[in-house]
């Protein structure tokens, strides 16, 4: 046989070596990179007005649109850990995440129980509502760090049933505080709390009409951001940049995901970098569309074309 030959045979098994290699490395990062459009959540605050008229047949209806997970927002229709559980179960639901505190319960960790019972990962306070501290002029470098402080002891009891505390956001927290003009709240509460027992819980619709630069935020703190709020919003590139953060919130016009100026796909691109492990929808105005319960089905409809 002549090195020409030789040569030819032996870079023919390289390439095809390389290519089996290559074919193996995407198949094994297809079997690793979750689907997306099998785990999309609902923020209940959307659909809270035809809640109140008929919580289990919303969660029937939003069930039948593809929803896999659902976030509560005003409460567990009265009915006990065990009751609620059993009653999402029926419809194919989980709720990793809620904002509506924890189940009842007499003491802090019977309580916790009724929260692992329900198969929450997240929930946002132990007690009352707790938004950034504030002062007469508003929040303070020192109020907002006993806010992260509170955050971390709740984080270490709430550990031991498996669940970690959440940080949302709206517009607020990225203004600059009244003491310290070059840091914000959420700096803070970034930069204080213990990744162990908190994490965030990025609403990237209120973030982005903040003038915030998502895919940046996920870089400059990888691994932070394990749950999102997926919201839409039009008019946002026409906020003025110096408009303060609580006019900005006022004049963001949210629509159905896929409808706005946020741009879902390369977020969603981001999202190992993130540490998002799960997500949920919010329009908080859906109602205003005439049918909240069809607001959320043409939100899910624009989020699966966006993944697909």
């Amino acid at each position: 046989m002549d090195n020409t030959r030789r040569t030819f045979l032996r870079d023919a098994a390289l390439v095809s070596g390389a290519a089996l290699a290559a074919g193996s490395l995407n198949e094994a990062l297809a079997q690793t990179t979750p689907d997306w459009k099998k785990q999309i959540g609902l923020e209940l605050f959307t659909v809270r007005d035809a809640m109140q008229k008929d919580y289990e047949g919303v969660l029937a209806k939003i069930a039948s649109y593809g929803y896999k997970e659902i976030e509560p927002a005003s409460g567990y229709n009265n009915l006990s850990a065990k009751d609620f559980r059993a009653m999402i179960d029926r419809y194919g639901l989980s709720v990793p995440s809620t904002h509506s505190g924890l189940p009842a319960g007499d003491t802090i960790e019977a309580r916790l129980e009724g929260a692992q019972i329900m198969g929450l990962k997240y929930v946002e306070n132990l007690g009352a509502p707790a938004g950034p501290g504030r002062g007469a002029g508003g929040p303070t470098t020192e109020s907002v760090k006993r806010q992260a402080q509170t955050l971390n002891e709740n984080g270490k009891t709430a550990k031991k049933f498996g669940i970690k505390m959440i940080v949302h956001n709206h517009t607020g927290e990225f203004a600059l505080l009244s003491d310290n003009h070059n840091l914000r709240p959420y700096d803070i509460l970034l930069a204080e709390t213990d990744p162990d027992v908190v994490a965030m819980q990025l609403d990237i619709g209120w973030a982005s009409v903040a003038g915030q630069d998502i895919v940046a935020m996920f870089k400059k703190n990888p691994g932070r951001f394990e749950c999102w709020h997926v919201k839409d919003a039009t008019n946002i590139k026409f906020l003025p940049p110096a408009m303060p953060q609580n006019e900005r919130m006022q004049n963001a016009y949210l629509v159905p995901v896929g409808q706005g100026q946020v741009d879902y796909k390369t977020i969603f691109a981001s999202a190992s970098v993130a540490g998002m492990k799960h997500f949920c929808i919010e329009q908080d105005s859906a109602d205003a569309w005439g049918d909240s319960v069809l607001a959320a089905k043409a939100s899910i409809t624009g989020l699966q074309k966006i993944l697909s």
